[in-house]
């Protein structure tokens, strides 16, 4: 295990006073911002980033570095004070002074798509801590399979009381509990002061005793002792559990009447009160600047990970070529070679022997075929795997002390899965990909828009996809899913309508590393759409003709469970005389990213245009335009049996040929 490094030559007062002075003058100049907490919890982040944290500022992207999460995203001048104390690149100061102003590197929260060394977006507060579980995670499961000359570092994260309320933080900590993920290490800023004021008023939770509850390693300290701060994180290092440390702080440290109060946490503190605060940590520099000592202190601090580094790459340059090339090619997300060619081979395999399937379980012959070819591929789900249908055959899971396998059982913590997976994707080296059922997605929704934000390329296997799903009922049945998945911007979403649809879907989630996509599949079978081979993806625009037709008065359109049915309303229709087109849209979005010119060569020129989609009507008129005709629900569904739910509510062949007929007969009248 690495050895910490010894405390720099400046002492610490002065250096944690840096930290203190710029995030004040950041939040004073931007008349905007939360100075209280960098103001405490400095001590904490100073003693980590000048003894402890494994990081060479001249390389933000090493992957053996230790990773630091400041979870308490609001805190955010704190982390940018660093990293231009550390050096960092592109962090001057320059862009501290610019804090919180359109397309600087230090916005209001920490964005990782901005700002070179921010490990993950933060600012929903419990979504860093609970990201933080994902790169322990995947740190251990490098070691497991490279060994511990390729994987060796700790994650270190920066909570807020805020962060441990949020209900995403239980699921956190009790999965990272119940694995032992030994080098996560939380320090706590146990401030006790919320925006409403003492946190006696909403909280009176023990938090040590409840990390202890979950497996985890606890103790208190006082924040503001370097020497105590110190030797928790030794003790945290040498444990062999993952360690939480309440750090008592005083929020707002050194402002004469603030401090300790929650005028310190989200308002800059005003000329008075920061000349007083000034004073009283003993810091004389002019707003912004830095005495040459102290910066080439923090300078030194921020290099002394650089051996470290060398000495990591001397041993992946070392490594045997497979190996080295896997590795080079997963930090990367680049995807395999034999991939492609698994994917043909099983499509020709779907095409020359088609069968009426569900989609999710289409969706596990094509895992069946894609881990075979893409060892990084890590599956889970949240304790609905044989519902899902996302463990293969050879997969093993991960437990605690085992983290060789593919496969992680996330327990009923879907928004802890969704942010483990942000934090696996993160890290490098996996590329997640995690299951629940479609209606649940409400519980995963905020790690799922972090991932969009912060073009994270997770996964989400969600499965149970309408009203198919049959005897549950409205409870389970997602209805305006869809439509809400849909309108987050950067998440792609699939509903592939058979087995070769589902395939070329997983193919396009795979090849996408700019954000996140969505499978939505379903529970009862489909017939084959596709029957004919054809060159490329045909799902690659989002949306293609399935059914052609000449002079067609109407086009309908379908996802997934609902491209038979109209392609069975076409066939009564053209009984009676009127030619249809049937267009195939697996993903609505995607298709409306295309260029205007392939968009409108699909929807084409009938003048009858309908959607059909077991689920609400908002979206589609993008495509059929408000006066479009819609098949689909208008609100929630029932319980029964699932073809007699689709009859009850009127989503058949009948309802679909009837309603184009209708509108065919008006305009020819």
């Amino acid at each position: 295990m690495p050895q910490p490094v010894q405390p720099v030559r400046v002492d610490h007062s002065k250096l944690a006073a840096a930290v203190r002075a710029l995030a004040m003058d950041g939040v004073e100049k931007a008349k905007s911002g939360h100075p209280g907490l960098p103001m405490g919890a400095a001590d904490v982040a100073t003693v980590l980033f000048t003894r402890f944290l494994k990081y060479d500022a001249a390389a933000p992207d090493w992957p053996d570095r230790d990773r630091f999460v400041l979870s308490a995203g609001h805190g955010s001048m704190l982390l940018y004070s660093l990293l231009y104390l550390i050096g960092s690149p592109g962090m001057t100061v320059d862009e501290l002074k610019r804090f919180r102003q359109l397309d600087s590197k230090t916005p209001g929260h920490p964005e990782h798509f901005m700002t070179p060394g921010i490990e993950t977006t933060t600012g929903p507060l419990g979504q860093g801590l609970a990201t933080s579980v994902g790169m322990a995670i995947a740190e251990r499961m490098l070691a497991a399979e490279f060994g511990p000359g390729i994987s060796d570092h700790h994650t270190y994260v920066l909570c807020s009381d805020g962060d441990l309320m949020e209900g995403v933080s239980q699921e956190a900590i009790a999965l990272a509990g119940h694995l032992k993920l030994s080098r996560l290490v939380v320090l706590h800023d146990d401030n006790g002061i919320s925006i409403d004021g003492p946190l006696s008023l909403a909280d009176s939770v023990d938090q040590p005793m409840r990390f202890e509850s979950c497996g985890w390693r606890s103790e208190r300290i006082d924040g503001h002792d370097p020497e105590a701060i110190a030797a928790a994180i030794e003790r945290a290092r040498a444990s062999d559990r993952p360690s939480f440390i309440a750090c008592r702080t005083t929020i707002g440290f050194g402002a004469p009447k603030k401090a300790g109060t929650s005028k310190a946490h989200g308002e800059p503190l005003g000329a008075e009160e920061l000349a007083g605060a000034k004073a009283a940590i003993g810091w004389t520099a002019a707003p912004f600047e830095v005495p040459d000592d102290i910066l080439s202190a923090w300078r030194e601090a921020g290099r002394r990970g650089a051996s470290e580094r060398d000495a990591w790459n001397a041993r992946a340059a070392a490594m045997d070529e497979a190996p080295k090339r896997d590795l080079g090619r997963r930090m990367k997300w680049e995807l395999p070679e034999a991939l492609d060619g698994a994917v043909a081979e099983l499509k020709a395999r779907l095409i020359s022997k088609p069968e009426s399937i569900a989609t999710r379980k289409a969706s596990e012959l094509a895992l069946e075929a894609i881990t075979a070819a893409m060892p990084e591929l890590l599956l889970g789900s949240a304790d609905l795997t044989p519902s899902n249908n996302t463990r293969t055959k050879a997969a093993r899971e991960i437990a605690p002390g085992a983290f060789s396998g593919r496969y992680i059982h996330y327990g009923i913590r879907e928004h802890g899965m969704c942010a483990a997976m942000n934090g696996i994707a993160l890290h490098g080296g996996y590329r997640p990909a995690g299951a629940t059922f479609l209606v649940f997605s409400d519980y995963a929704r905020p790690s799922m828009r972090i991932a969009a934000l912060s073009g994270i390329p997770a996964i989400y296997v969600f499965t149970h996809d309408s009203i198919g799903l049959g005897e549950d009922g409205p409870t389970h049945q997602p209805v305006e899913h869809l439509a809400a998945l849909r309108s987050m911007p950067n998440l792609r979403v699939f509903r592939p309508a058979d087995a070769v649809e589902t395939l070329e879907c997983w193919q396009l989630a795979l090849q996408r590393t700019d954000g996140p996509s969505l499978l939505a599949l379903t529970r009862q079978n489909l017939r084959p759409v596709r029957t004919e081979a054809s060159a490329g993806n045909g799902c690659a625009a989002g949306a293609y003709e399935v059914l052609a037709a000449e002079n067609a008065a109407a086009t309908i359109f379908a996802s997934g469970s609902e491209v038979e049915i109209a392609l069975d309303g076409a066939k009564l229709l053209a009984e009676r005389g009127i030619p249809a087109r049937v267009v195939s849209v697996p993903s609505l979005d995607l298709f409306l990213a295309q260029p205007e010119e392939t968009r409108r060569a699909i929807i084409g020129t009938a003048p009858i245009r309908m959607a059909v989609e077991a689920a609400v009507r908002f979206g589609w008129d993008a495509v059929i335009g408000d006066r479009g005709l819609f098949v689909g629900m208008t609100g929630f569904g029932a319980s029964a049996p699932y073809k007699e739910l689709y009859r009850h509510f009127g989503i058949t062949a009948e309802a679909v040929a009837d309603g184009v007929a209708r509108s065919h007969n008006q305009r020819n009248a």
